[in-house]
């Protein structure tokens, strides 16, 4: 380490020189980095539903839906329905967008004189506008199970005009073209976008928005509490400067990789505001403690005995970061883990090799100054020494306090939540969020099913198949509407008055179908091979256990039904949520016992001891625990978002308890008391934990006023798991350090 220190030193315009060439190079890819909020695309490529989903959307022209919805008194007037037609011809003529639904082109099937009429609801060239032809229109569309709750609300107060996306559209672009060409009509009708596209680019515009004002918020509020800590310029702008740079670097590779931003690797910013920061301080503070005059002397001095536990930390916050690797199943997750263990290790080394250099060009702090500071500052005279005073007393209470915290937090555990519905994502008075809630109250919900049916659709055996699982689905509570070829043959059956029902004879079916030929809804029901054919559904509910019954309700009927000659498969967002909320536990549970066990194993191995390892984990596993139990008492429940949190305390945390124990062991074997190395450890080591605890957690706070609900739960989590770690490390893992040492 002396060696290594002594090579900082020599080098150190060579150093800066490299940080400055790297950070423009690096700099300079972060504008090709790309937003991507769709969950779907996270999903592994052998994931049965989203493979399912993918096919789907390339055979029948995309199973992406999303919804313009006009919120009035009454929808069935002339001015609205000539709205209703100018945002359908608007979004018709837009690329990208396979078809459009809405009142004004929706399909009819009714009697007439010559037996049946194949047209559609409302005549485009003539439309309606006394009021017997809009009350006629209203009767037939509110009767109509095709319109009413599907393109109408059933109460005639909203209207929806449903988009579909082609598959290999660009979901933002589109989204975006969507609410300005409605937007530039300046109706007066509350206007709303719902559906899948509307959220991704919703949620994709709230991340920009935070990153570009919270994160300068996040530094100036670490800057404050840096400068109260330090009292110097350096012990402020260094720690920022070696955060900035690592995520530069982050940043910067993903942009040169062509990695995109998602929903949690929007974190790794304010993630690494807390490992960079802490990294710094540590360093710069073990070098302003150094008593030598020789300034270069004295860093090689502070460097060789603080470079070692900075090492150890990082270590083990890397393989707390990587356990997101082997323990999730979206690839959102795993790129958080894998750039959030980079910008670890390159904070590290800034930390230990620019850090040092650049300190080696200024002349040191006034030591006695310094520590006339130190031992009159509040944080010492206040709580650092009565803290140290009590633990030596009274190491068996403490221990003892914490083991009652843990027995309580292990019954909030019991009450966790999961969800992972996105629009909870939103805040209840966003926009967005307001337009599920329209879709849900009045459109039976967002969230498409697709159920697909395999074989010669013009059977009797597949259309009969398809119209009882149409029934079986209505039956259930949360489908509300369904559409297919098999409700369309039916309903021309039955204007021949034969009844609603599918003919038993192929070559009836074949007379009915030629009437639909070329009509545009076929093409979103059945393939041009006429060899399989969809159920289009929407879900109405967002709680797991009712997607869950939903699933297991319909493998019941596709189990006593599917065929050789008629195979059923069944996907949608419900089982995608399903999938998401199965991952959440296995991505938690697997990715937090690896990040223990490399904990234990890493710190065990570099401190050549095991059970200094055990010691080590013992603050980090009370700390989790009571974050859980925290969670399952508020009600903040496991999301995407909030399943990084325990992982990301693990590699956080664990810093705390490793300079603990390094600086304690190293007070022993230096010949001191018990007494001793704890008041050495309290003093110093303590003191760069409560900044750093104080100071990212203050920016980690500043979350709370995310507009996104993850978010903020993310922050608030953090700062809490910070604040347990860190009174975890000072409390109970020196009072574990005195009973093990008791024969000192």
């Amino acid at each position: 380490m002396k060696r290594f220190s002594a090579f900082v030193i020599r080098s150190k315009w060579f150093i800066i020189f490299l940080v400055l060439a790297i950070s423009t190079f690096l700099a300079i890819q972060i504008p090709k980095v790309t937003i991507n909020s769709d969950v779907i695309s996270s999903l592994p490529a052998d994931d049965v539903d989203a493979v399912l989903l993918k096919k789907i959307g390339d055979k029948f022209g995309g199973n992406r839906m999303g919804m313009v919805i006009l919120d009035a008194e009454n929808i069935f007037t002339k001015d609205v329905i000539q709205h209703i037609k100018q945002i359908t011809d608007s979004l018709s003529q837009t690329e990208g967008i396979s078809s459009v639904s809405s009142l004004t082109n929706a399909m009819d099937i009714t009697e007439s004189e010559f037996g049946m009429d194949i047209g559609q609801l409302i005549d485009e060239y003539d439309l309606p506008d006394s009021p017997e032809e809009l009350a006629l229109l209203k009767e037939r569309a509110l009767t109509n199970e095709m319109y009413a709750g599907s393109l109408v609300s059933e109460d005639g107060t909203a209207a929806a005009v449903i988009f579909t996306l082609y598959d290999d559209a660009d979901i933002q672009e589109i989204a975006q073209t969507v609410k300005a060409k409605t937007e530039s009509l300046n109706l007066p009708e509350n206007i709303y976008y719902a559906g899948s596209p509307m959220l991704i680019t919703s949620i994709a515009r709230l991340i920009s928005a935070d990153l570009t004002l919270l994160f300068p918020i996040a530094l100036l509020v670490i800057a404050l509490v840096l400068f109260i800590s330090f009292h110097t310029w350096r012990g402020v702008v260094l720690p920022l400067l070696v955060c900035i740079l690592a995520i530069v670097w982050v940043i910067g590779l993903m942009g040169l990789f062509g990695y995109q931003m998602s929903m949690v690797s929007n974190n790794i910013p304010i993630v690494l505001l807390a490992v960079g920061s802490a990294y710094a301080i540590h360093v710069i503070h073990r070098i302003e403690q150094v008593k030598q005059t020789d300034r270069k002397q004295a860093i090689i001095v502070a460097l060789s005995g603080v470079a070692i536990p900075v090492i150890l930390t990082a270590v083990t916050t890397m393989a707390g970061f990587l356990s997101f690797i082997f323990g999730s199943y979206l690839k959102m997750i795993r790129d958080f883990g894998l750039f959030t263990a980079m910008g670890t290790l390159f904070a590290v080394l800034l930390s230990l090799v620019f850090v040092p250099a650049v300190l080696s060009f200024f002349s040191p702090q006034n030591k006695s100054k310094t520590k006339a500071f130190q031992k009159t500052s509040v944080l010492y005279k206040h709580f650092l020494l009565p803290l140290q005073k009590f633990i030596y007393s009274h190491p068996k209470q403490i221990v003892w306090i914490w083991i009652g915290l843990a027995a309580v937090a292990v019954i909030g555990i019991t009450m966790i939540e999961r969800n992972v519905d996105i629009r909870n994502y939103f805040k209840k008075d966003n926009p967005t969020r307001v337009a599920e809630d329209i879709m849900t109250e009045k459109f039976g919900g967002t969230k498409p099913i697709f159920v697909l049916f395999k074989g010669n659709v013009q059977s009797p055996e597949v259309l009969q198949t398809m119209a009882r699982m149409e029934e079986y689905m209505k039956a259930h509570p949360g489908i509300g509407t369904t559409q297919s070829v098999a409700g369309l043959v039916s309903k021309i059956n039955g204007a021949f008055g034969e009844g609603p029902i599918i003919p038993d004879d192929q070559t009836m079916i074949e007379q009915l179908w030629f009437l639909l030929d070329g009509n545009e809804n076929m093409k979103k029901l059945v393939s041009d091979d006429l060899d399989e054919a969809l159920i289009i559904s929407k879900f109405i509910f967002s709680e797991n256990n009712e997607k869950k019954d939903f699933a297991n309700y319909m493998q019941k009927f596709i189990d006593e039904n599917s065929t050789e000659t008629c195979e059923i498969q069944i996907t949608g967002m419900p089982y995608i949520d399903v999938t998401m909320d199965r991952s959440l536990i296995s991505s938690q549970i697997g990715s937090l016992v690896i990040a223990v066990v490399f904990v234990i194993f890493i710190v065990g191995l570099l401190l050549r001891s095991m059970l200094s390892g055990l010691y080590a984990a013992v603050p980090i596993v009370a700390s989790i625990t009571m974050l859980f139990g925290f969670m399952g008492f508020t009600g903040i429940p496991l999301n995407i978002g909030t399943v990084l949190v325990a992982s990301v305390a693990v590699g956080i945390g664990i810093d705390y308890s490793i300079h603990v124990i390094s600086h304690f062991k190293d007070g022993i074997r230096k010949g001191e008391t018990v007494a001793e190395a704890l008041h050495e450890t309290i003093s110093i080591s303590g003191k760069a934990i409560v900044i750093n605890l104080f100071s990212v957690s203050a920016g980690f706070l500043v979350l709370l006023f995310s507009e996104m609900v993850p978010l903020e739960y993310f922050g608030l989590l953090i700062a809490l798991s910070m604040l347990a770690s860190g009174m975890g490390a000072l409390t109970l893992l020196p009072s574990i350090l005195i009973l093990s040492n008791k024969k000192r």
